[in-house]
């Protein structure tokens, strides 16, 4: 029994669904979001989305909770938005933005200029004697996520003097140094 695809999904003020033949379109007020289906069955009963299966098979019971979990996340996406933040940790490391390019000075030779695709939102905070933070939003949780991962592999966080792009609250394995 899958305990994930059975709960409804509840569409908030704001939100529509729309269902056609094997896509669903959800629009709300930061955007319209769109997803083919293909396996379970969707519809929209009483301000709820509800998705079924057709049968116990095990590739059917896979996609029944994966489609509830992605119609979950752009109903919460269009209605609230995802955020992301990142934290550049290391001595001189800067990070600033124009539009949608993202200045990066991260102990390389020259900086690296990111081209944010136009649905992420960016937004960078330099604070004196502060880490400096870059906030990405989107209504995509998916593209939020996998443009977060692309800055922070530009210089992955270090076990040994913890320096680099981390998430904000993540937790960095440290090693000890050679000892002497």
């Amino acid at each position: 029994m899958s305990r994930i695809g059975n709960s409804p999904i509840a569409i908030p003020e704001g939100v529509t669904a729309d269902i056609k033949e094997g896509e669903v379109t959800i629009k709300g007020k930061l955007g319209v979001l769109t997803q083919e289906i293909s396996g379970v069955s969707v519809k929209v009963e009483d301000g709820n989305i509800l998705v079924e299966r057709p049968s116990d098979s095990k590739e059917h019971k896979a996609k029944h909770g994966l489609y509830r979990a992605l119609l979950n996340n752009m109903v919460e996406g269009v209605s609230k938005g995802f955020t992301k933040e990142l934290e550049l940790v290391g001595v001189g490391y800067r990070a600033s933005n124009q539009g949608q390019k993202l200045d990066l000075a991260i102990g390389f030779s020259h900086n690296i200029v990111f081209e944010l695709p136009s649905e992420v939102k960016v937004e960078t905070v330099s604070e004196k004697g502060k880490n400096p933070i870059v906030k990405l939003t989107s209504h995509d949780k998916q593209l939020v996520g996998q443009v977060a991962a692309k800055i922070r592999s530009f210089r992955k966080p270090e076990p040994y003097k913890g320096k680099g792009i981390k998430f904000v609250g993540e937790q960095i394995r440290r090693k000890a140094g050679k000892s002497a």
